[in-house]
Order: C-alpha cells, then sequence, then structure tokens
C-alpha cells in the first residue's frame, strides 16, 4: 500500500485541486464513475468543514490529503491541525422537514456519511485531527 499525499493551505480556492488530486486517484485505483464521484463529493464537503469550521475560515492552515487502495477498498484521509470537534454531538439534519423551513447547512456529515462506505474521526491535541474515508470495492 502507496499512500499518493497532496498537501494544500486551507483556502477554498484549493478545492479544485484536492477533488482532481482524489479523481487521478480513485480512477488509478480502479473505481467506477459512480465511486469516483462520491469519494469526490464527500472530499469536498469535508474539505470545506475544516476550512470552514476547523479553521474558521483562516487560509493560513494546511490540508494534508492521502490516497491510497488496497485489494477491497480506496482510501481518502484528510488531515488538519484546526480545531477539533465532536461528531457525536452533531445531530442529525432533519431531512423529513420542509425545505423552506430548515436552516441552510448542516448537511456536510451526512452526506459523507451517505456517500461513503466508513467514515472515522480521530483527533489528537499534539498531531491533529484525521479523517478517514473508506469507499469499498
Amino acid at each position: 500500500m502507496t499512500a499518493d499525499e497532496l498537501v494544500v493551505s486551507s483556502d477554498l480556492d484549493a478545492l479544485p485541486q484536492v477533488i482532481g488530486f482524489v479523481r487521478q486517484a480513485s480512477m488509478q485505483a480502479g473505481l467506477p464513475e459512480s465511486a469516483i464521484f462520491a469519494c469526490e463529493l464527500a472530499t469536498d464537503e469535508a474539505c470545506t468543514n475544516i476550512i470552514d469550521h476547523a479553521y474558521a475560515g483562516r487560509d493560513d492552515g494546511v490540508i494534508r490529503v492521502a490516497c491510497w487502495s488496497d485489494a477491497d477498498e480506496f482510501v481518502v484521509q484528510l488531515h488538519d491541525q484546526g480545531a477539533a470537534f465532536d461528531p457525536a454531538a452533531v445531530r442529525e439534519p432533519p431531512l423529513t422537514e420542509d425545505l423552506a423551513g430548515r436552516p441552510l447547512g448542516g448537511l456536510g456529515l451526512h452526506f459523507m456519511r451517505s456517500l461513503m462506505d466508513e467514515v472515522r474521526f480521530d483527533f489528537d491535541p499534539v498531531t491533529g485531527n484525521t479523517l478517514t474515508m473508506v469507499k469499498r470495492f
């Protein structure tokens, strides 16, 4: 297992580079187009959350992106040094409510969990935050 890595700043302008990186790695891993799109969308949501919440919109942070695959799964891992959060404290979005009555946002974690087969968060006060998302073949 050899991981491809990309390091970008915590700037929304870096998102196309990250998504292109994940797309290329998932294509090389042999994922079907629907799974490639799921990985791209989940990564976009995750990076946006890192930029908006972990780094509070600051563009001077760093996001490390690593991708690898083995026999039956493709992994996207994102690492940052921003603020940690408790994923268990994030309420499930009210998907059955009328769109007009729902607040904007709050769907990122839901999308990541819906699009990927596994989503894990690890928070360490010294080494930082690591998000690991797995798409199985």
